[in-house]
Protein backbone atom coordinates (compact mmCIF):
# COMPACT_ATOMS: atom_id res chain seq x y z
CA UNK A 1 0.00 0.00 0.00
CA UNK A 2 1.30 3.44 -0.95
CA UNK A 3 2.27 5.81 1.86
CA UNK A 4 -0.37 8.30 0.72
CA UNK A 5 -2.97 6.08 -0.98
CA UNK A 6 -5.32 7.51 -3.56
CA UNK A 7 -8.91 7.45 -2.33
CA UNK A 8 -12.14 7.34 -4.32
CA UNK A 9 -15.45 7.52 -2.44
CA UNK A 10 -18.75 6.16 -3.72
CA UNK A 11 -22.11 7.23 -2.30
CA UNK A 12 -24.95 4.76 -2.84
CA UNK A 13 -27.92 7.09 -3.35
CA UNK A 14 -30.32 4.88 -5.30
CA UNK A 15 -32.64 4.00 -2.42
CA UNK A 16 -36.38 3.88 -2.99
CA UNK A 17 -37.37 4.52 0.63
CA UNK A 18 -40.69 2.65 0.62
CA UNK A 19 -40.96 2.85 4.41
CA UNK A 20 -40.86 6.65 4.18
CA UNK A 21 -43.88 6.90 1.90
CA UNK A 22 -45.50 9.31 1.13
CA UNK A 23 -42.36 11.46 1.58
CA UNK A 24 -40.64 9.39 -1.14
CA UNK A 25 -43.59 9.30 -3.50
CA UNK A 26 -42.01 11.91 -5.78
CA UNK A 27 -38.36 11.89 -4.68
CA UNK A 28 -35.51 9.51 -3.92
CA UNK A 29 -34.89 8.76 -0.26
CA UNK A 30 -31.56 10.66 -0.15
CA UNK A 31 -33.39 13.75 -1.48
CA UNK A 32 -35.86 13.85 1.44
CA UNK A 33 -35.54 17.18 3.32
CA UNK A 34 -34.15 17.02 6.83
CA UNK A 35 -33.55 19.48 9.64
CA UNK A 36 -35.16 22.45 7.90
CA UNK A 37 -32.61 23.32 5.21
CA UNK A 38 -30.79 20.05 4.49
CA UNK A 39 -31.43 16.89 2.50
CA UNK A 40 -30.29 13.46 3.63
CA UNK A 41 -27.62 13.32 0.89
CA UNK A 42 -25.92 16.37 2.45
CA UNK A 43 -24.77 14.35 5.48
CA UNK A 44 -22.59 11.71 3.75
CA UNK A 45 -21.25 14.24 1.25
CA UNK A 46 -20.37 16.68 4.05
CA UNK A 47 -18.64 13.89 5.98
CA UNK A 48 -16.56 12.97 2.94
CA UNK A 49 -15.61 16.57 2.15
CA UNK A 50 -14.74 17.28 5.80
CA UNK A 51 -12.63 14.10 5.77
CA UNK A 52 -10.66 15.51 2.86
CA UNK A 53 -12.04 13.13 0.22
CA UNK A 54 -12.91 15.25 -2.79
CA UNK A 55 -13.20 12.63 -5.53
CA UNK A 56 -16.67 11.19 -5.12
CA UNK A 57 -19.09 9.31 -7.34
CA UNK A 58 -22.77 9.47 -6.41
CA UNK A 59 -24.86 6.60 -7.76
CA UNK A 60 -28.44 7.78 -8.30
CA UNK A 61 -31.35 6.02 -9.91
CA UNK A 62 -34.83 5.87 -8.33
CA UNK A 63 -36.84 9.07 -9.05
CA UNK A 64 -33.56 10.91 -9.07
CA UNK A 65 -34.62 14.17 -10.74
CA UNK A 66 -34.81 16.25 -7.55
CA UNK A 67 -31.72 14.54 -6.14
CA UNK A 68 -29.68 15.20 -9.30
CA UNK A 69 -30.85 18.83 -9.29
CA UNK A 70 -29.90 19.27 -5.62
CA UNK A 71 -26.44 17.75 -6.15
CA UNK A 72 -25.69 19.74 -9.30
CA UNK A 73 -26.87 23.08 -7.88
CA UNK A 74 -25.70 22.75 -4.27
CA UNK A 75 -22.53 20.70 -4.37
CA UNK A 76 -21.03 22.28 -7.45
CA UNK A 77 -21.62 25.64 -5.79
CA UNK A 78 -19.09 24.85 -3.05
CA UNK A 79 -15.46 25.43 -4.00
CA UNK A 80 -14.44 22.65 -1.58
CA UNK A 81 -16.52 20.18 -3.56
CA UNK A 82 -15.70 21.23 -7.11
CA UNK A 83 -13.87 17.98 -7.79
CA UNK A 84 -16.90 15.84 -7.03
CA UNK A 85 -17.90 13.70 -10.00
CA UNK A 86 -21.67 14.21 -9.90
CA UNK A 87 -24.10 12.69 -10.60
CA UNK A 88 -23.68 9.17 -11.94
CA UNK A 89 -26.68 7.00 -12.79
CA UNK A 90 -26.12 3.25 -12.58
CA UNK A 91 -26.34 1.32 -15.81
CA UNK A 92 -28.45 -1.58 -14.50
CA UNK A 93 -31.39 -2.42 -16.74
CA UNK A 94 -33.98 -1.11 -14.30
CA UNK A 95 -33.89 1.00 -11.15
CA UNK A 96 -35.23 -2.00 -9.23
CA UNK A 97 -32.07 -3.91 -10.09
CA UNK A 98 -29.87 -1.11 -8.79
CA UNK A 99 -31.85 -0.63 -5.59
CA UNK A 100 -31.82 -4.32 -4.71
CA UNK A 101 -28.25 -5.06 -5.85
CA UNK A 102 -25.94 -2.58 -4.15
CA UNK A 103 -22.69 -4.28 -5.05
CA UNK A 104 -23.96 -4.71 -8.62
CA UNK A 105 -24.32 -0.92 -8.74
CA UNK A 106 -20.61 -0.66 -7.97
CA UNK A 107 -19.76 -3.44 -10.43
CA UNK A 108 -21.57 -1.51 -13.16
CA UNK A 109 -19.30 1.49 -12.50
CA UNK A 110 -15.98 -0.35 -12.53
CA UNK A 111 -15.01 1.67 -15.60
CA UNK A 112 -15.25 4.87 -13.55
CA UNK A 113 -13.14 3.37 -10.76
CA UNK A 114 -10.56 2.21 -13.31
CA UNK A 115 -10.36 5.72 -14.75
CA UNK A 116 -9.52 7.17 -11.33
CA UNK A 117 -7.23 4.25 -10.38
CA UNK A 118 -7.60 4.58 -6.59
CA UNK A 119 -5.74 2.40 -4.12
CA UNK A 120 -8.73 2.37 -1.78
CA UNK A 121 -12.48 2.76 -2.31
CA UNK A 122 -14.68 4.21 0.43
CA UNK A 123 -18.33 3.16 0.05
CA UNK A 124 -21.06 4.92 2.05
CA UNK A 125 -24.84 4.97 2.14
CA UNK A 126 -26.93 8.12 1.80
CA UNK A 127 -29.80 7.57 4.22
CA UNK A 128 -28.38 8.05 7.71
CA UNK A 129 -27.85 11.10 9.90
CA UNK A 130 -24.41 11.24 11.54
CA UNK A 131 -20.96 12.80 11.52
CA UNK A 132 -17.94 10.65 10.72
CA UNK A 133 -14.28 11.26 9.92
CA UNK A 134 -13.59 8.61 7.29
CA UNK A 135 -9.85 9.28 7.41
CA UNK A 136 -9.74 7.58 10.81
CA UNK A 137 -11.50 4.50 9.43
CA UNK A 138 -9.20 4.36 6.41
CA UNK A 139 -6.14 4.66 8.64
CA UNK A 140 -7.24 1.70 10.77
CA UNK A 141 -8.03 -0.26 7.60
CA UNK A 142 -4.49 0.24 6.34
CA UNK A 143 -2.86 -0.57 9.69
CA UNK A 144 -4.93 -3.74 10.19
CA UNK A 145 -3.91 -5.25 6.86
CA UNK A 146 -7.54 -6.05 6.04
CA UNK A 147 -8.73 -6.09 2.44
CA UNK A 148 -12.24 -4.96 3.40
CA UNK A 149 -13.41 -3.06 6.51
CA UNK A 150 -16.95 -2.56 7.80
CA UNK A 151 -17.97 0.30 10.12
CA UNK A 152 -19.89 -1.06 13.11
CA UNK A 153 -22.10 0.47 15.80
CA UNK A 154 -23.83 -1.07 18.82
CA UNK A 155 -27.58 -1.55 18.48
CA UNK A 156 -30.26 -3.37 20.55
CA UNK A 157 -30.40 -7.11 19.82
CA UNK A 158 -34.13 -6.73 19.13
CA UNK A 159 -33.19 -4.86 15.93
CA UNK A 160 -30.82 -7.53 14.61
CA UNK A 161 -33.17 -8.31 11.70
CA UNK A 162 -32.69 -4.74 10.43
CA UNK A 163 -28.89 -4.78 10.15
CA UNK A 164 -25.90 -6.78 9.10
CA UNK A 165 -24.61 -8.32 12.35
CA UNK A 166 -20.86 -8.48 12.97
CA UNK A 167 -19.20 -11.11 15.17
CA UNK A 168 -15.69 -10.01 16.12
CA UNK A 169 -12.74 -12.37 16.49
CA UNK A 170 -11.97 -12.26 20.26
CA UNK A 171 -8.25 -12.75 19.63
CA UNK A 172 -8.16 -10.03 16.95
CA UNK A 173 -10.81 -7.45 17.95
CA UNK A 174 -10.34 -5.43 14.74
CA UNK A 175 -11.16 -8.42 12.53
CA UNK A 176 -14.54 -9.98 11.71
CA UNK A 177 -15.11 -13.62 12.60
CA UNK A 178 -18.49 -13.86 10.84
CA UNK A 179 -21.04 -11.57 9.21
CA UNK A 180 -24.80 -12.21 9.06
CA UNK A 181 -27.10 -10.04 7.00
CA UNK A 182 -30.35 -9.23 8.89
CA UNK A 183 -30.64 -12.50 10.88
CA UNK A 184 -33.96 -13.26 12.58
CA UNK A 185 -32.10 -14.50 15.67
CA UNK A 186 -28.56 -13.99 16.89
CA UNK A 187 -26.49 -13.89 20.07
CA UNK A 188 -25.56 -10.70 21.89
CA UNK A 189 -22.11 -9.33 22.59
CA UNK A 190 -20.02 -11.02 25.30
CA UNK A 191 -19.94 -7.83 27.39
CA UNK A 192 -23.56 -6.87 26.61
CA UNK A 193 -25.97 -9.75 25.78
CA UNK A 194 -28.71 -7.25 24.88
CA UNK A 195 -26.68 -5.59 22.14
CA UNK A 196 -25.19 -6.47 18.76
CA UNK A 197 -22.48 -4.87 16.65
CA UNK A 198 -24.37 -3.71 13.56
CA UNK A 199 -23.03 -2.69 10.18
CA UNK A 200 -23.52 1.01 9.45
CA UNK A 201 -23.47 0.40 5.71
CA UNK A 202 -20.08 2.11 5.34
CA UNK A 203 -17.17 0.15 3.88
CA UNK A 204 -13.50 0.63 3.02
CA UNK A 205 -11.91 -1.74 0.50
CA UNK A 206 -8.63 -2.21 -1.29
CA UNK A 207 -9.50 -1.69 -4.95
CA UNK A 208 -7.91 -4.85 -6.37
CA UNK A 209 -9.52 -7.09 -3.74
CA UNK A 210 -12.89 -5.40 -4.26
CA UNK A 211 -12.70 -5.91 -8.04
CA UNK A 212 -11.94 -9.59 -7.54
CA UNK A 213 -14.83 -10.05 -5.10
CA UNK A 214 -17.29 -8.20 -7.36
CA UNK A 215 -16.25 -10.21 -10.41
CA UNK A 216 -16.78 -13.49 -8.55
CA UNK A 217 -20.10 -12.27 -7.17
CA UNK A 218 -21.30 -11.22 -10.62
CA UNK A 219 -20.78 -14.79 -11.91
CA UNK A 220 -22.21 -16.56 -8.84
CA UNK A 221 -25.69 -18.06 -9.01
CA UNK A 222 -26.47 -18.19 -5.27
CA UNK A 223 -26.06 -14.46 -4.60
CA UNK A 224 -28.24 -11.43 -4.02
CA UNK A 225 -25.45 -9.12 -5.20
CA UNK A 226 -25.52 -7.31 -1.88
CA UNK A 227 -22.61 -5.61 -0.12
CA UNK A 228 -23.68 -6.81 3.32
CA UNK A 229 -25.23 -10.12 2.33
CA UNK A 230 -22.52 -11.35 -0.04
CA UNK A 231 -19.36 -9.23 -0.25
CA UNK A 232 -18.76 -8.76 3.49
CA UNK A 233 -19.27 -12.49 4.26
CA UNK A 234 -16.90 -13.31 1.37
CA UNK A 235 -14.08 -11.35 2.96
CA UNK A 236 -14.97 -12.57 6.48
CA UNK A 237 -14.71 -16.20 5.35
CA UNK A 238 -11.20 -15.46 4.03
CA UNK A 239 -10.18 -13.75 7.32
CA UNK A 240 -9.69 -10.54 5.37
CA UNK A 241 -12.53 -8.45 6.82
CA UNK A 242 -11.86 -5.82 9.45
CA UNK A 243 -14.29 -3.89 11.65
CA UNK A 244 -14.10 -0.23 12.61
CA UNK A 245 -15.76 0.75 15.89
CA UNK A 246 -17.71 3.95 15.18
CA UNK A 247 -17.58 4.81 18.88
CA UNK A 248 -13.84 5.50 18.50
CA UNK A 249 -14.42 8.14 15.82
CA UNK A 250 -13.51 11.60 17.11
CA UNK A 251 -15.10 14.65 15.50
CA UNK A 252 -13.78 18.20 16.07
CA UNK A 253 -16.30 20.24 18.02
CA UNK A 254 -18.33 17.22 19.15
CA UNK A 255 -19.96 17.23 22.58
CA UNK A 256 -20.33 14.29 24.96
CA UNK A 257 -24.04 14.28 24.08
CA UNK A 258 -23.67 13.93 20.32
CA UNK A 259 -20.48 11.86 20.25
CA UNK A 260 -20.93 8.83 17.96
CA UNK A 261 -24.51 9.87 17.14
CA UNK A 262 -25.96 7.80 14.28
CA UNK A 263 -29.58 7.63 13.22
CA UNK A 264 -31.20 5.31 10.71
CA UNK A 265 -34.08 7.41 9.33
CA UNK A 266 -35.58 4.66 7.19
CA UNK A 267 -39.04 4.75 8.77
CA UNK A 268 -41.43 7.63 9.44
CA UNK A 269 -40.99 7.17 13.20
CA UNK A 270 -37.19 7.19 12.94
CA UNK A 271 -37.34 10.24 10.67
CA UNK A 272 -39.61 12.05 13.13
CA UNK A 273 -37.55 11.06 16.17
CA UNK A 274 -34.34 12.27 14.53
CA UNK A 275 -35.92 15.70 14.11
CA UNK A 276 -36.95 15.74 17.75
CA UNK A 277 -33.29 15.01 18.60
CA UNK A 278 -32.33 18.26 16.86
CA UNK A 279 -34.57 20.49 18.97
CA UNK A 280 -33.98 19.01 22.41
CA UNK A 281 -32.56 21.46 24.97
CA UNK A 282 -29.16 19.77 24.72
CA UNK A 283 -29.39 18.40 21.17
CA UNK A 284 -28.45 14.78 20.67
CA UNK A 285 -27.27 15.82 17.21
CA UNK A 286 -25.78 19.30 17.13
CA UNK A 287 -26.33 21.08 13.83
CA UNK A 288 -24.39 24.06 15.17
CA UNK A 289 -20.95 22.41 15.19
CA UNK A 290 -19.03 24.79 12.93
CA UNK A 291 -15.85 22.71 13.16
CA UNK A 292 -17.52 19.88 11.19
CA UNK A 293 -20.23 21.66 9.18
CA UNK A 294 -23.05 20.05 7.26
CA UNK A 295 -23.01 21.82 3.90
CA UNK A 296 -26.09 22.80 1.92
CA UNK A 297 -27.60 25.77 0.14
CA UNK A 298 -30.98 27.10 1.24
CA UNK A 299 -31.22 29.86 -1.37
CA UNK A 300 -31.16 33.64 -1.23
CA UNK A 301 -33.73 33.97 1.53
CA UNK A 302 -34.29 36.69 4.12
CA UNK A 303 -34.08 35.93 7.85
CA UNK A 304 -37.09 34.48 9.64
CA UNK A 305 -39.62 37.05 10.82
CA UNK A 306 -42.03 37.12 13.77
CA UNK A 307 -44.84 39.65 13.81
CA UNK A 308 -47.75 40.66 16.08
CA UNK A 309 -47.13 41.08 19.78
CA UNK A 310 -50.64 41.38 21.17
CA UNK A 311 -51.68 39.61 24.32
CA UNK A 312 -53.97 37.23 22.41
CA UNK A 313 -52.10 37.38 19.09
CA UNK A 314 -48.41 36.75 19.65
CA UNK A 315 -46.27 35.48 16.78
CA UNK A 316 -43.66 33.25 18.43
CA UNK A 317 -41.76 29.96 18.34
CA UNK A 318 -40.33 28.02 21.29
CA UNK A 319 -38.00 25.00 21.41
CA UNK A 320 -37.99 24.98 17.61
CA UNK A 321 -35.82 25.29 14.52
CA UNK A 322 -36.99 28.10 12.23
CA UNK A 323 -35.38 28.32 8.79
CA UNK A 324 -34.73 31.40 6.61
CA UNK A 325 -37.70 32.81 4.77
CA UNK A 326 -40.22 31.77 7.44
CA UNK A 327 -42.86 34.25 8.65
CA UNK A 328 -44.67 33.56 11.90
CA UNK A 329 -47.48 36.10 11.81
CA UNK A 330 -49.49 35.96 15.02
CA UNK A 331 -49.32 32.17 15.27
CA UNK A 332 -47.79 29.81 17.83
CA UNK A 333 -45.06 27.26 17.11
CA UNK A 334 -43.74 24.86 19.75
CA UNK A 335 -41.23 22.00 19.58
CA UNK A 336 -41.25 21.91 15.79
CA UNK A 337 -39.00 22.23 12.73
CA UNK A 338 -39.97 24.79 10.09
CA UNK A 339 -38.32 24.64 6.66
CA UNK A 340 -37.79 27.68 4.41
CA UNK A 341 -40.71 29.82 3.25
CA UNK A 342 -43.23 28.43 5.74
CA UNK A 343 -46.09 30.76 6.70
CA UNK A 344 -47.80 30.60 10.09
CA UNK A 345 -50.83 32.88 10.29
CA UNK A 346 -52.70 34.40 13.23
CA UNK A 347 -54.12 32.29 16.02
CA UNK A 348 -52.84 29.06 14.43
CA UNK A 349 -50.91 26.41 16.37
CA UNK A 350 -48.10 24.08 15.30
CA UNK A 351 -46.89 21.64 17.97
CA UNK A 352 -44.45 18.69 17.81
CA UNK A 353 -44.39 18.83 14.01
CA UNK A 354 -42.12 18.99 10.94
CA UNK A 355 -43.08 21.37 8.14
CA UNK A 356 -41.33 21.15 4.76
CA UNK A 357 -40.70 24.04 2.35
CA UNK A 358 -43.56 26.32 1.43
CA UNK A 359 -46.16 25.01 3.90
CA UNK A 360 -48.91 27.50 4.76
CA UNK A 361 -50.90 27.32 8.02
CA UNK A 362 -53.81 29.72 7.79
CA UNK A 363 -55.72 31.39 10.62
CA UNK A 364 -56.88 29.25 13.54
CA UNK A 365 -55.62 26.05 11.90
CA UNK A 366 -53.99 23.51 14.22
CA UNK A 367 -51.24 20.95 13.59
CA UNK A 368 -50.13 18.40 16.17
CA UNK A 369 -47.48 15.66 15.84
CA UNK A 370 -47.42 15.73 12.06
CA UNK A 371 -45.10 15.83 9.05
CA UNK A 372 -46.38 18.16 6.33
CA UNK A 373 -44.64 17.72 2.98
CA UNK A 374 -43.76 20.53 0.61
CA UNK A 375 -46.43 23.14 -0.27
CA UNK A 376 -49.16 21.70 1.97
CA UNK A 377 -51.83 24.29 2.77
CA UNK A 378 -54.14 24.25 5.78
CA UNK A 379 -57.14 26.53 5.25
CA UNK A 380 -58.70 28.51 8.09
CA UNK A 381 -59.86 26.40 11.07
CA UNK A 382 -58.61 23.13 9.55
CA UNK A 383 -56.71 20.53 11.59
CA UNK A 384 -54.09 17.80 11.18
CA UNK A 385 -53.08 15.38 13.91
CA UNK A 386 -55.96 16.23 16.24
CA UNK A 387 -58.39 13.43 15.26
CA UNK A 388 -56.76 10.20 14.02
CA UNK A 389 -59.94 8.80 12.50
CA UNK A 390 -60.54 12.03 10.62
CA UNK A 391 -56.93 12.00 9.33
CA UNK A 392 -57.30 8.42 8.09
CA UNK A 393 -60.63 9.19 6.45
CA UNK A 394 -58.94 11.96 4.44
CA UNK A 395 -56.33 9.50 3.17
CA UNK A 396 -53.42 10.70 5.29
CA UNK A 397 -50.80 8.27 6.60
CA UNK A 398 -50.91 7.77 10.39
CA UNK A 399 -48.17 5.70 12.01
CA UNK A 400 -48.82 3.38 14.99
CA UNK A 401 -47.15 6.05 17.13
CA UNK A 402 -49.74 8.63 16.04
CA UNK A 403 -47.60 10.64 13.60
CA UNK A 404 -49.76 12.02 10.77
CA UNK A 405 -48.10 12.55 7.37
CA UNK A 406 -49.68 14.77 4.72
CA UNK A 407 -48.43 14.38 1.10
CA UNK A 408 -46.88 17.13 -0.97
CA UNK A 409 -49.18 19.82 -2.32
CA UNK A 410 -52.26 18.74 -0.35
CA UNK A 411 -54.86 21.38 0.50
CA UNK A 412 -56.47 20.54 3.86
CA UNK A 413 -59.80 22.30 4.10
CA UNK A 414 -61.55 20.67 7.05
Amino acid sequence: MAKNPKILSIVLAGGEGTRLMPLTRDRAKPAVPFGGVFRLIDFPLSNLVNSGYMQTVVLTQYKSHSLDRHISTVWRFFAVARQLRLPCSGSAATWQALVSRLCDAIYQTINIIEDVQPDIVVIVGADHVYRMDFQQMVQQHIESGAEFTVAGIRQPISQSNQFGVIEVDPEHPNMIKSFQEKPQTTTGLPDDPNSILASMGNYVANTDALFEALALDEKAEDTKHDMGGDIAPYFAARNEAGVYDFNSNEIPGATPTDHAYWRDVGTLKQFYDAHMDLISYVPEFNLYNTEWPIYTLSGNLPPAKFVHAGRDRLGHATDSIVSPGVIVSGGEVHHSVLSPNVRIHSWSQVVDSILFDGVTINRRARVYKAILDKNVVLTENSTVGIDTEHDLARGFTVTPEGITVVPKGTVVDD
